[in-house]
């Protein structure tokens, strides 16, 4: 445990994050008065329960054909943490969205929760298409996904194999594969990879024979003199009223924090690989010139088949564009859907 957490301290302050006042515009639990609001729920291909919050637009012409965009929350976090303010900004513009919850977080089913399974989480992305192709009031020909931070990831791995997402999006992303093996700018050696790894068996032994859950440190729950700047960036939106919230029957220490017995699932994920079979699926990339996170967005635009654009937000850090309004370039995003989900 003891090299685990050291070689994560690592790849969590491998660099240093820049920006001012980091919650200057913020506005995570926004409530818009020009949107309707339902709580949804239907089952993934496992059999197990989503849940998601639907937004549609005021007056919006339900014997109509609209279009439609489901939206991810970032890792670790649920609907209620930058999704649900971004599925209100675009249903604001006419699109109807579903902000879910991924399987094993918030709502969702999955047991025990805070397990690490990108293969269900994209899955998740195909289940709300399966969803929202059956409502009356959608056009499944008109089926977006936007994935922000660990979920940009999780919509590229669904929509390699799901042609019904028209329009791809992400936002912050990180490659959850690709930081876990490798961490930021590849400092993590393969020395560090394995004993993760290690760690990760060892802890998934334990727990077989019945011991206690543990968990990947996340987001720190204080701060001190030593706290790395990013580890400050995410402590601002997960541990503070700016952006913190505890789903019902969980404990506000722990949230954030994947189950560390499941990382080896991380580790052995691919997201971008093939990435340029999307095309010719439109598809963009949201990030920050100040994002530690960029990296990723940069590496998936290479590699992604036309058409593509990457757009780089000046001023902007990672968590930034989670809820800082004033940056977040939703008129962007409600141009690229609304071009491609004609």
């Amino acid at each position: 445990m003891r090299k685990f957490t050291l070689v994560l301290g690592l790849l969590i302050s491998s660099f240093a994050a820049t920006g001012a006042d980091m919650s200057d515009g913020a506005d995570n639990f926004y409530k818009s008065d020009k949107v309707t609001q339902q709580k949804v729920t239907f089952k993934n291909q496992y059999q197990m329960k989503v849940v998601g919050n639907l937004f549609m637009p005021k007056g919006m012409d339900q014997n109509a054909k609209n279009p439609a965009i489901v939206i991810g929350h970032p890792m670790g976090a649920v609907k209620e943490q930058s999704s649900n303010l971004y599925a209100q900004k675009l249903a604001e513009q006419g699109f109807v969205t579903l902000a879910i919850d991924l399987s094993f977080w918030g709502e969702s089913d999955g047991k025990p929760g805070h397990l690490i399974s990108p293969e269900i989480y994209s899955d998740d992305f195909s289940a709300a298409v399966d969803y929202l192709s059956t409502q009356p009031y959608v056009d499944p020909e008109k089926i977006g996904v936007l994935g922000i931070c660990g979920s940009g990831s999780f919509v590229i791995s669904a929509a390699k194999i799901d042609p019904r997402m028209k329009a791809v999006a992400t936002v912050s992303m990180y490659d959850m594969g690709s930081v876990f093996r490798n961490g930021l700018q590849h400092s993590v050696t393969p020395e560090q990879r394995k004993a993760l790894i290690k760690s990760a068996t060892e802890q998934r032994l334990a727990e077989f024979k019945g011991g206690d859950i543990a968990y990947i440190p996340g987001t720190v729950n204080k701060l001190d003199d030593s706290t790395p700047a990013i580890q400050r960036e995410f402590f601002d939106f997960y541990r503070t009223p700016r952006g913190s919230f505890t789903p019902q029957g969980e404990k506000e220490a722990l949230t954030t924090k994947p189950m560390l017995s499941s990382i080896g699932k991380f580790m052995n994920f691919y997201p971008f690989n093939d990435i340029e079979t999307i095309s010719p699926r439109p598809m963009l990339f949201i990030t920050g010139d100040q994002a530690h996170s960029k990296e990723f967005s940069e590496d998936a635009y290479k590699r992604a088949g036309q058409p593509k654009e990457l757009y780089i937000v000046p001023g902007a850090g990672h968590v930034d564009l989670y809820d800082r309004t004033d940056l977040i370039p939703f008129a962007k995003l409600t141009s690229f859907f609304k071009t491609h989900l004609k």
